[in-house]
Formats: C-alpha cells, structure tokens, sequence
C-alpha cells in the first residue's frame, strides 16, 4: 500500500495515467498491421512460457537467464519467479550478475538454484534498461556457454534476451500467482543490533532531474536532518552507484558490493529510505516499510508498475514524501511504526 506522509499531497497526481507496462501500452502507436503482428508475437509469447512453466514443475528442473538487469527487476521480477520455482522443489539453473547471487537464498541461507553461470558486473561500461542490454564481449560469451549448455540439456529453458517477451509476456504472467518471497530477515538479521534505526541509500544515477527520479537530492545534509529521531542512521547501497558520503555522530556508512550487508543494514532497521529506485523493494525481503523521496515535477514515472508488480509479494507499507520537510516531520513523529 502506497501513503503519503502529508496531508498535502494529491495520491493521484503521483501516477501517469495508463502508463502501465501492459500489452495495451504497445499496442497504441501501432497501425492495424502493426496490431495484429504484435498479437500474434504475444500469443506466441504467452504459449511459450506457459509450455516451459509446465514443463518445468513436471520435470523439476529448468534453466533460466541471463538476468543481467536493473536491480529492481531483479527483486520484482527474476528472484520472486525462482523463489517460486525453488520452493516448488524445482532444480533452478541460472545465468545472473554475481553481485545478485548472494540474495538468492532461502529463510535458511541455503543457494535457491542449483547451478550458475555468474556473470561479472559491467554497469560502469554499459547500462542496462530493465534487462535489456548489449553486454561487453566476454559477458555475452558466458550467456552463449549458457545457452549452449541448456539447450543441449533437453531441459525446459526460458532465454530472457527477448525484450518484448520479458517486457510484455514474463512480468506480467507472473502476477497471476507465480511468485514467491522468502523471509530473509530469518537470515540476515542480527538480534545484536537493537534501537530504532533507519536505513538510507544515497542514490547516484544523475545530477539533474528525471521523472523516474526526481531532482538529486544531498544526502548527508538529509541524513543529518533525520539523525536526531533514530538511534543509528546506516548508509548503504554500491558504493560504485552511490553518492560521497562520510560518518558523523550516529550515521554510519556502511556501502558495499556485497548485497547481503546491505540487506543486513535494511533487516536491522525500523525504515528505509530511498528515491524511486530499485532499492525500495529491499524492504518486502526483510518486512521492513520503506519511505520514498522525490522531489520536483510530478508524476513519478514508473511508481504505478512499482506498485503494482508488488502485488504478489509486497509485506509493509511504502510511504512518500516530496521533500526533506515532509520526510522529517514523518519521521520525527514516527508514523512508520
């Protein structure tokens, strides 16, 4: 469920109007041609995966990849489908980015695939759009050792190279009951940590405005600001994809590559806060709400389909805030608990 922290902000301006990532949105700006090329490739699509889904829980064993795309495709769309599989007692062969891996345990810590092909992280040479991207030649290579290996295998296979087929045909299909998320505060939460914490990410993609974004934000003068009302202040995220940050008083910096810290940091916390980004749905893996910032120009593009691929798996609240004082005066009040 979606809040906002104030009384003046309009829930409804937050959202673009049918801007959903749905079949209907690509049909608009096609010709009759165009249409019904388009329905027959989706048709395709849909017979496609629900074959290799049958197939797959039959046969308890499968191979699926590469996913070497944003983060919040990877917790929304990727890790809930081989949660799902996993605990299915399905065999999970995977090809995805090794920074990924870590996350892709059980509430017991134990591997939720079988085997993997990882795939190094190359985000600083190219930047991927939910997964779709032309990778350096050496990463490209590991994929086709991949592919080679699952076809060869006579196992079911589901290739997330097809744009249209992930973007379309595979979020979507999973909604309807095909995902699945394991408590992992279970795992990484350290019963030593005690207080009321929070933990901020301070993003770094841009140093202007976006409509997925908003305007860039200074984080530590945030964390700062936030300081006084929590017993601790942990800052996490890549530190290749964060913002310069420093320790003070009770803020602590605690960047890593390694994303089981940084969900250590979110389990070991009473909030987070974030942009509109991926790292909001860190908080449905450890049962913690999660409290966005964006500031500038309304509406937030892609909220609606972050709201709503979190359908299946989302366990606590997200809350939004337009600006510092917003996010300030919600917190001192402690409206999240």
């Amino acid at each position: 469920m979606i809040i906002p922290v104030s009384k003046e902000i309009d829930i409804q301006q937050l959202f673009y109007k049918n801007d959903i990532s749905v079949p209907a949105k690509a049909y608009r700006s096609l010709n009759l041609g165009g249409k019904i090329r388009l329905a027959v490739i989706l048709r395709k699509a849909n017979r496609k995966i629900n074959h290799f889904h049958e197939k797959t829980l039959e046969g308890k064993e499968c191979y699926i990849g590469p996913f070497w795309g944003e983060f919040g495709n990877f917790l929304l769309h990727f890790l809930p489908y081989v949660s799902f599989l996993h605990k299915n007692g399905v065999k999970v062969n995977i090809c995805s980015l090794e920074n990924y891996l870590p996350l892709m345990i059980d509430d017991n810590g134990n591997n939720i695939y079988n085997q993997c092909v990882p795939l190094r992280m190359f985000f600083k040479e190219v930047y991927p759009q939910a997964n779709k991207v032309t990778p350096p030649a050496d990463v490209q290579k590991m994929y086709d050792e991949f592919k080679k290996t699952a076809e060869e295998s006579g196992k079911p296979f589901l290739d997330l190279t097809d744009d249209m087929f992930y973007w379309y045909v595979y979020k979507n299909w999973q909604l309807k009951g095909r995902q699945y998320i394991y408590p992992l505060e279970k795992v990484v939460k350290d019963n030593n940590v005690t207080g009321n914490n929070v933990t901020l990410f301070p993003r770094r993609r841009s140093t202007a405005y976006t409509p997925n974004n908003g305007e860039p934000i200074d984080y530590m003068k945030l964390a700062e600001a936030i300081a006084p009302y929590f017993d601790n202040v942990f800052i996490t995220g890549h530190p290749a994809m964060s913002a310069e940050v420093y320790e003070k008083g009770n803020i602590k910096v605690k960047l890593s590559e390694n994303n089981i810290d940084v969900l250590k940091c979110c389990a070991n916390s009473s909030l987070i806060v974030t942009q509109h980004s991926g790292a909001m749905h860190l908080g449905n893996y450890v049962n913690v709400p999660v409290a966005l910032i964006f500031k500038g120009k309304l509406p937030v593009k892609g909220l609606d389909d972050s709201m709503r691929f979190r359908e299946n798996i989302g366990r606590r609240n997200i809350y939004v805030a337009l600006n510092e004082e917003q996010l300030i005066s919600f917190v001192k009040d402690k409206k999240y608990l």
